[in-house]
């Protein structure tokens, strides 16, 4: 009872914010959302990298001016088809995060959160991407200064001795070969101040008989492998491809590829324990067959289907959930 008393007094106060906006200045942020839509769009598809340079500052100072609109964060920004945008389940916040490139083996990416305020006043952290300075990104918390960067695509939240745990999915061109996919816990301080990554992630390792922990989980993998990682609500689970070498070399991360079979995460005492094999059972009556694994029991890969394999990641596409990223398009050279 005292669950949907909640729901409910938190609907009418939605509302009532989404009413003064509607009354105040919900035209301005249409007419203006159109100026900032051609912004997003240049500063990701423009062949010309000075071009999205530009476009990307002027996109940054327009959002910003916006947001300072009172109630913004009720505005959804629907037609920024470039910028992902994803809310915490309880509507407390939202995450603006999109990416910059200046070629073909470089990626940045820049984000913002807006959290709620009862006011309609702007709190904003801005979200600055320093990846390149640290050679560990697996084993820091960090603060908005020094993120992780990340196009998020998904937000789980789960509470551990009443505290709330919000945890990004995230997506990462990373460069000419590799892609990486970024699970994070992320979460408030006494001081209301986001901070990105805790000791949160366990897997255990079998032949080590031992457990390590790990602030963020990260799966990096072939440009064209195609991997996914994602929560599946029915389970309850994040669950994402396990990946093995094409040329069994998996300490270089660009040859690793699906190989059909899936491994997970479950929320678990506060923590995200992992699941080595997420389909480890028999099938029932009526129920659908799962890939088919590339190795035997011995561990041994069977390399026509991990060429077969290989070929279909070549050719799948992204899940519908997650960010479309373009790539600009390359200009011919005069004379060729």
């Amino acid at each position: 009872m005292r669950r949907i008393v909640f729901l409910l007094a938190t609907l009418i106060t939605l509302n009532v914010q989404a009413q003064k906006l509607a009354k105040s200045n919900f035209a301005q942020l249409v007419k203006a959302e159109d100026t900032l839509k051609t912004h997003a769009r240049n500063m990701i598809v423009d062949r010309d990298a000075n071009v999205r340079f530009a476009a990307d500052s002027q996109f940054i100072r327009s959002l910003v001016r916006l947001l300072r609109t009172p109630y913004s964060f009720d505005y959804p920004f629907d037609s920024l088809e470039t910028v992902s945008r994803v809310y915490a389940p309880d509507s407390t916040f939202r995450v603006f995060s999109w990416q910059y490139t200046r070629d073909d083996n470089y990626y940045r990416q820049r984000g913002a959160i807006q959290v709620r305020t009862a006011d309609g006043s702007l709190k904003l952290f801005p979200l600055l991407d320093m990846s390149e300075f640290t050679t560990a990104p697996q084993d820091s918390v960090r603060t908005p200064q020094n993120w992780i960067g990340a196009i998020y695509y998904g937000i789980i939240m789960k509470t551990h001795n009443n505290k709330k745990y919000y945890t990004l999915l995230g997506f990462d061109d990373n460069n000419l070969r590799s892609t990486k996919k970024w699970i994070e816990v992320l979460t408030f301080d006494e001081a209301d101040r986001p901070m990105f990554g805790g000791p949160k992630f366990t897997v255990k390792n079998d032949q080590l008989k031992n457990t390590t922990t790990s602030t963020r989980f990260c799966l990096e993998y072939k440009k064209e492998g195609r991997a996914r990682m994602n929560y599946d609500r029915e389970m309850d689970m994040i669950v994402f491809d396990h990946l093995i070498s094409e040329d069994n070399t998996p300490d270089r991360p660009y040859t690793m590829v699906p190989d059909g079979d899936y491994e997970g995460f479950k929320w678990a005492d506060g923590r995200w324990v992992h699941v080595e094999k997420v389909f480890d059972f028999k099938l029932k009556d009526g129920e659908a067959p799962i890939p088919e694994p590339l190795k035997d029991d011995k561990g041994k890969s069977n390399e026509e289907k991990l060429l077969l394999q290989s070929e279909k990641n070549m050719n799948r596409g992204k899940p519908a959930n997650e960010p479309a990223t373009t790539t600009p398009k390359k200009t011919k050279k005069k004379g060729s």
